[in-house]
């Protein structure tokens, strides 16, 4: 006996880490027999009794909300007072069989819906279904709703207590907990390149393997771990930014001290202090954020230095003639036209240090405002907070909500699939179970929603999980009560036990158990308020293996092959949205500074938020495919290479935008050393229009063939013509008399830069779509 208590004792520990699932299961095993007892035994109501303990199942055993412990109440209290009203709804949609299928069918979709907004509404929708399932599928009158509304209401109120006094979670954010080291580690990383540490290699280690738990906690959850928050909201957007800060740094080289890039050795330690102190400011977001503050107003002086000073480290732009601004030419026409290749290769090498100096400014600039942006959101007094007033920066709730749930109002959106197929099948439980005049309607709905996945084939393995595990519990209850008979004292004590090893055992043993667990409490419940010995049992059997079958229908009938299907579509509107993103910054940068039209900028901002919502759409399919049952096709990490395109692609939108937006800024020009700022004239507008549709073009390509709209294409090799192109033009349109390039020259060469990084990176796209046939292992013929 000793050494199975302690097989079951590892096994738990292994299975439930914190013991969050136990946690839930205790606080229930405690408040729903005792809300249950009080309702049906005190007060003698047997409708309220019922509604007090299915309403302590919904509150603690079905949710747990993380964060601290204000939120977590916060939380809790907002569901309380939903699911009520949805107590009431389903009660008055009950009296009509067609008002409770279409009432079920509308709510249920509204509810799978809403979990794209947040992590916690998501969390929160098998709750909040349950709500609604219990008193539509039982027929009530209005005259019912304040017995109900009395007994949910009271399994709420004792809920919000059990929560913050019986055995409380610890206040935990794994996210941002993995986001501070990540912060300190690239920190440490940048700091010991530029001091020539001897421990590097050990710092640069520890780097990677920060980043790697970072992105593995973002990726392996079922849904995105953010809430509707705006701290929440702030603290998310770090994981891409800080994989895309390791992805410069590892790209870049440490910059010596006799180094003529001084700006952009200064850039670099402004980078590295902008992340020691945004570590501590989201550690700990109470306190002073005039560290930040500092080390942000540092780098971004660095920036603009960095900008104004780069063109020093430029060779002489030599060739045809000085230019006047025109592009007219003051020199014989018979010198040669094409500069030579070790020009060229001196111009774009020259801005190479200063290019990744730049783009890590940019990045970890973003870092910074999004650090300070969630310590603003958390420092918001109560009043604040109630008044719905945010933080500097970042949107409010509503209209972030409205942008996520816009996000996925797309025929290919996995989210979409989900809320459709679960509204559909619920609904149709519903129906059938008025239509068949079962006894236990509520069974039918119950078993519709505990199978129903994402896939015909999960839901079909989860079908027969469910019935043999209602077979088992049924058996297992036969047996019990056969020498117990009407007596109900004995079940009462065998109440609590059934309902902690019903939490339990879906996380520590199988779904089946799980299942078996379920059964055996309610034919106790059932029991102690109408004894009927095992009859109730067999009944129950019968009403889920009708919502089983409800749902296995309609899991065939809608979107059968799930996520697995849907996330190469999802990739593919991720790469065609990044990508015009890209060519509409770059087309936004080529025009003149003062007479830049309205439409540009706002085209770059529209094209911007249809990358993010493809992107969102693509993170959730990937998250769906994640859980699926079955073996999975392509390696998880070939997928998470190609998600890491999706987003270089954005963030370099991201980045030139920022670049030309600045166009003309003063702090750009002053000084002694300060550059003019002339206007891309038609030669460089068409140079770096024809790269940016020479790389936007591979990658419409590639996107439509994970879409198997055409094979694989092959990556772009270096454009040697087109750096010459770009030199040429350079010094043709944008250097002064004495051939020192102007400060457009060298937001044009970081611009090219830019483009040669994004088609670098094309042969790490490629190879694993090959390796995998993914896209059917095709490839354009060369």
């Amino acid at each position: 006996m000793p050494a199975l208590l302690q097989r079951l004792r590892q096994r738990l520990t292994a299975r439930d880490h914190g013991l969050l699932v136990l946690r839930r299961a205790g606080r229930t095993a405690i408040v729903m027999p005792g809300t249950f007892a009080l309702c049906d035994q005190v007060i003698g109501n047997p409708e309220m009794a019922l509604f007090a303990a299915f309403g302590s199942f919904a509150m603690l055993m079905l949710v747990g909300f993380g964060g601290p412990m204000r939120q977590r109440m916060q939380a809790q209290a907002s569901l309380a007072v939903v699911s009520s009203m949805f107590v009431c709804l389903g009660t008055l949609a009950s009296q009509a069989a067609w008002l409770a299928c279409l009432a079920m069918a509308v709510l249920g979709f509204g509810v799978l819906l809403a979990g794209a907004v947040s992590s916690v509404l998501a969390g929160a929708s098998t709750s909040l279904l349950l709500s609604f399932i219990l008193p539509v599928s039982l027929p009530g009158a209005a005259s019912d709703v304040p017995d109900r509304l009395a007994g949910w209401g009271l399994a709420a109120v004792v809920g919000l207590f059990a929560i913050r006094l019986l055995w409380p979670e610890p206040a935990a954010d794994p996210l941002r907990g993995k986001a501070v080291g990540a912060c300190r580690a690239l920190a440490a990383r940048l700091r010991s390149e530029d001091e020539a540490s001897p421990d590097h290699q050990q710092v640069v280690r520890d780097a990677h393997r920060a980043l790697d738990e970072l992105q593995r906690q973002f990726l392996t959850t079922p849904y995105r771990p953010t809430g509707l928050s705006a701290s929440d909201r702030a603290v998310v957007r770090l994981v891409d930014e800080l994989n895309w800060a390791r992805r410069v740094i590892v790209h870049s080289l440490p910059i010596p001290d006799d180094s003529p890039n001084l700006a952009a050795r200064r850039a670099r330690i402004a980078a590295a202090n902008v992340l020691g102190h945004g570590a501590d400011l989201l550690a700990a977001p109470r306190t002073s954020p005039d560290a930040l503050h500092t080390a942000s107003a540092e780098l971004r002086a660095a920036l603009f230095a960095l900008e104004r000073d780069a063109a020093d480290v430029l060779p002489p732009l030599s060739g045809r003639g000085p230019g006047n601004g025109t592009g007219a030419s003051t020199v014989s026409p018979d010198e040669p036209d094409e500069p030579a290749d070790r020009q060229v290769t001196e111009v774009i090498d020259a801005l190479e240090p200063s290019f990744r100096a730049h783009e890590l400014a940019f990045v970890v600039g973003a870092i910074g405002d999004n650090i300070d942006a969630a310590a603003r959101a958390e420092r918001r007094t109560w009043v604040q907070r109630l008044l719905g007033r945010q933080a500097t920066g970042l949107p409010g709730t509503l209209s972030a909500a409205q942008e996520r749930v816009s996000a996925h109002v797309d025929p290919h959106s996995v989210w979409l699939h989900n809320s459709v197929r679960g509204a559909v099948g619920l609904a149709l439980a519903v129906l059938v179970a008025n239509l068949t005049d079962v006894q236990h309607a509520f069974w039918v709905v119950v078993g519709a929603l505990s199978v129903l996945r994402s896939n015909a084939l999960s839901t079909g393995q989860n079908a027969l999980r469910a019935v043999l595990g209602t077979l088992a519990g049924f058996a297992i209850g036969a047996l019990l009560l056969l020498p117990i008979g009407s007596d109900t004292t004995p079940l009462w004590f065998l109440l609590p036990v059934t309902i902690l090893v019903a939490g339990v055992a879906p996380a520590v043993i199988s779904f089946a158990a799980g299942q078996a667990a379920f059964t055996l409490e309610l034919v106790i419940l059932f029991n102690i308020l109408q004894p009927t010995g095992w009859r109730v049992g067999l009944v129950r059997i019968e009403d889920v293996a009708i919502g089983c079958g409800v749902s296995l229908v309609v899991g065939l009938l809608f979107w059968p092959r799930g996520a697995g299907a849907a996330l190469n579509t999802a990739l593919s509107q991720a790469y065609t949205a990044s990508s015009r993103y890209l060519a509409a910054a770059v087309e936004f940068g080529m025009r003149r500074p003062g007479s830049r039209p309205a439409s540009t900028a706002v085209e770059a901002k529209r094209q911007a938020v249809r990358a993010a919502s493809a992107a969102r759409r693509m993170d959730d399919a990937f998250r769906q495919y994640l859980t699926e049952r079955g073996a999975k096709t392509t390696p998880l990490a070939e997928f998470a290479m190609l998600i890491g395109g999706v987003i270089g692609l954005r963030l370099a939108a991201d980045t030139v935008l920022d670049l030309w937006e600045r166009d003309g800024d003063h702090a750009f020009g002053e000084g002694s050393a300060a550059r003019p700022t002339q206007p891309p004239h038609a030669q460089l507008r068409h140079t770096l229009l024809r790269r940016t549709w020479q790389v936007t073009d591979w990658y419409d390509d590639f996107a439509r063939s994970l879409d198997g709209g055409r094979p694989v294409p092959r990556s772009l090799d270096q454009d040697a013509d087109a750096d010459r192109a770009l030199v040429r033009a350079l010094r043709e349109d944008l250097r002064d008399k004495h051939g020192i390039a102007s400060a457009t020259a060298v937001r044009a060469i970081w611009t090219g830069d830019h483009l040669s990084a994004l088609r670098r990176n094309q042969p790490t796209l490629v190879q694993p779509v090959l390796a995998t046939g993914l896209a059917h292992g095709e490839r354009a013929p060369d």
